[in-house]
């Protein structure tokens, strides 16, 4: 199905589908379930990842990136999630930290840090969200004060995926008054006197990727770490995570996909009542609307990402669309495949529990599903635009 019945894709774009397919289920498949088990961040198969180009996949083939467009990387992320979607979901974090460091960072910092984040050698984190900012992300209290050639950072993110294990931080900090307008962001490398990180959470899934919260205690960063403009930050923060949601959207396609082939693979197998489940008209019906659910989010999300390749001024509203629908959808796909599955779905033999736990988070993060509905009632409120 996940070759047939999905939106039309370019030649070059199918090679890529395949390769990502290849890679996941040579390095990713055999090890996903004791990563998840045993909460191992794995850094070799990310650095396999990235040689492959899949860790600098927008990123400018200038500083080593891969240059692909965002339909590109979504189709290699939603590959690379069908089998484990934590990983994925870091490499998608991963590639939207460094994308900001390679479009908005000056010369030195793009020549110090570009090739060695595109190949995957050094990783990076995306530090936006602080324990008393969530949503309101505007509100955040993390500072960056001018003294001479450096910024001295203080204040505390939370809930920073790759914490303590990555190598570059990139932090959005106040540099000016309160509000959007005051915010700056800033490449900080992870090991700089003054950072120190929390315990690892605990968490219901996304278990192969450590998270942290950090603290900055007067910690010095250089001016030419700066990204873009000071006061810019918030803006660049934003254009950050229109590809984000594609990417975290493209996770759930590919946990759904691989919870959908799970079940039609169960349903053929699996006899009650002296016949296979896949001849039960009621689950023929679940399995069908599993199926266009699926196929409607994954046109969704390739539309947003056509959107924002092209520059449109609508792609947010898209991109927002697109993360609600596919992220609200492959949970659901997954829940109803775990319960076509009975009791072995909930098992930990069978995938489909992690596939449920890993997907769940995705409703949450790069903005809750509330937020996204909220922009895209903003946009239909104040402005004139259809969406088309």
């Amino acid at each position: 199905m996940s070759n047939s019945m999905t939106t039309e894709l370019e030649e070059a774009q199918q090679a890529y589908r395949e390769a990502a397919r290849d890679f996941a289920q040579a390095e990713l498949a055999p090890h996903a379930a004791r990563w998840d088990a045993e909460g191992i961040f794995p850094r070799e198969a990310i650095a396999k990842a990235g040689e492959l180009g899949f860790c600098g996949l927008y990123m400018d083939p200038e500083v080593g990136g891969s240059g692909l467009s965002r339909l590109d990387a979504a189709v290699v992320i939603e590959e690379l999630a069908n089998v484990d979607p934590s990983t994925a979901a870091y490499v998608s974090i991963h590639n939207m930290a460094s994308w900001m460091v390679s479009t908005w960072g000056q010369q030195a910092l793009r020549a110090a840090w570009g090739a060695d984040l595109a190949a995957g050698i050094r990783l990076a984190s995306y530090c936006l969200t602080e324990p008393g900012a969530g949503s309101d992300a505007a509100s955040l209290k993390t500072t960056a004060v001018r003294d001479g050639d450096d910024y001295v950072l203080n204040g505390s993110k939370a809930f920073i995926s790759g914490a303590g294990a990555t190598e570059l931080l990139v932090v959005m900090a106040r540099t000016g008054g309160a509000g959007a307008g005051g915010i700056s962001a800033i490449a900080v490398p992870a090991d700089l006197p003054g950072i120190s990180y929390g315990r690892k959470e605990e968490k219901m899934g996304w278990n192969s990727q450590p998270t942290r919260g950090i603290t900055f205690e007067n910690v010095r960063v250089p001016v030419g770490n700066l990204l873009g403009e000071e006061g810019g930050g918030f803006k660049l923060a934003m254009k950050g995570l229109d590809g984000g949601r594609i990417n975290i959207a493209a996770c759930s396609l590919g946990a759904a996909q691989g919870a959908l082939d799970a079940a039609r693979r169960y349903m053929g197998e699996r006899r009650q009542f002296g016949k296979a489940l896949a001849e039960f008209q009621a689950l023929q019906f679940k399995l069908a609307d599993m199926a266009i659910e699926l196929v409607a989010a994954r046109q969704m999300v390739h539309t947003a990402a056509r959107k924002l390749d092209a520059g449109a001024s609508d792609a947010n509203v898209w991109c927002a669309m697109a993360k609600r629908f596919a992220t609200d959808a492959g949970f659901t796909i997954c829940n109803e495949a775990l319960q076509i599955h009975g009791g072995y779905g909930y098992i930990r033999e069978y995938p489909i529990e992690r596939l449920l736990r890993d997907s769940r988070v995705h409703q949450i993060l790069e903005g809750t599903n509330e937020i996204m509905r909220v922009i895209v009632a903003r946009h239909l409120l104040n402005t004139e635009e259809e969406l088309r």
